[in-house]
């Protein structure tokens, strides 16, 4: 189930983003990926796992850092981003430790970040063919 709400969810919200002029500003989507780049920092916290919350810090800094300098430079740095926390919620996330995470989160979290990443780059090579 967590496969088919992240895909709908990423859909959805992109859809409607384009539809009403939000994904127009560049600074839309990078606010996506740094947002989703928090949510394992808050499941942490909600545990009070002080360990968690340091390795998911560190972890999101990297995502954090690949949203600003994808608004800054190259706007396809997000849509790298995203389908890297993605892969990084189906592989690597499962091997470590979060006791706040709910059971469904990878799956949602990871079809969610992939799917988001492949509406962004069409978004991005249609705007590129019709400049």
């Amino acid at each position: 189930m967590g496969y088919i709400a992240g895909t709908l969810v990423a859909f959805i919200l992109l859809g409607l983003a384009a539809l009403s002029g939000f994904s127009r500003d560049r600074s839309f989507h990078a606010t996506l990926l740094m947002v989703v780049a928090s949510y394992y920092v808050l499941f942490a916290a909600m545990a009070g796992s002080i360990s968690a919350m340091v390795v998911e810090s560190a972890i999101a800094t990297a995502f954090l850092l690949a949203a600003v300098a994808g608004f800054r430079r190259w706007h396809w740095l997000i849509v790298v981003g995203l389908a890297a926390h993605g892969v990084f919620d189906f592989v690597l996330h499962p091997l470590m430790t979060n006791p706040g995470m709910p059971a469904w989160w990878p799956a949602f979290c990871g079809t969610f970040d992939i799917a988001a990443a492949a509406c962004i780059a069409l978004l991005l090579s249609t705007r590129h063919r019709r400049a």
